[in-house]
């Protein structure tokens, strides 16, 4: 595999990264944040498929599968949540017996390290089934590896800024609008 192809497998694993970065992005971030959430998506995409290449073809077949399911349902799990969330913040929805779950403000709460964490690993499931297929290959493992993550930390800081910026055009309904980004990448796992 020549660095071409690395860099567009790269790519191609970054991009649901990229797509939840601009749900997370609509809350408006800080940089500090934006740094902090590309770094932990970088290490999450460095070490998922160092893990699947360590764990081998055998279980990539059981695994792979039921790797982007697992991702696709977190996914779609914060996503409607989000969506009800704000739907009752704004109104839409009056639910006056039922107590409001604070457990997450928002799509991910990305100050939480367990919210944080599993947004990372979620997003980089499919970086894991790409491992399982990367000891087959002929390919420099170390440089194949950091580029997936330098990809996927960039194009999650790409998000995240896009995602900033687009909360300021959409104004309030910007956590509505990224809990059906959610869904919809949620939904497409569970499709594809």
């Amino acid at each position: 595999m020549n660095y071409t192809t690395v860099l567009l497998v790269s790519v191609a694993l970054g991009i649901d990264a990229f797509s939840v970065a601009i749900s997370i992005g609509l809350l408006g971030v800080k940089i500090r944040e934006i740094l902090i959430v590309s770094g932990i998506v970088s290490i999450f995409h460095v070490f998922m498929p160092l893990i699947g290449l360590y764990l081998g073809t055998y279980l990539g077949n059981i695994a792979g599968p039921v790797a982007n399911i697992v991702g696709a349902f977190v996914l779609l799990a914060i996503g409607l949540n989000t969506i009800w969330d704000n739907l009752q913040t704004l109104g839409i929805i009056k639910l006056s017996d039922l107590k409001k779950n604070n457990l997450s403000k928002g799509i991910i709460n990305i100050k939480n390290p367990l919210s944080l964490v599993l947004m990372a690993g979620s997003v980089s499931l499919d970086a894991l089934t790409v491992g399982f297929g990367l000891g087959a290959l002929k390919v420099e493992l170390l440089l194949t590896v950091v580029t997936m993550g330098i990809v996927a930390g960039l194009m999650t800081m790409g998000g995240l800024v896009f995602g900033k910026g687009l909360s300021k055009a959409i104004g309030e309904k910007a956590e509505i609008v990224g809990g059906f980004i959610l869904v919809a990448i949620a939904l497409k796992l569970l499709i594809w």
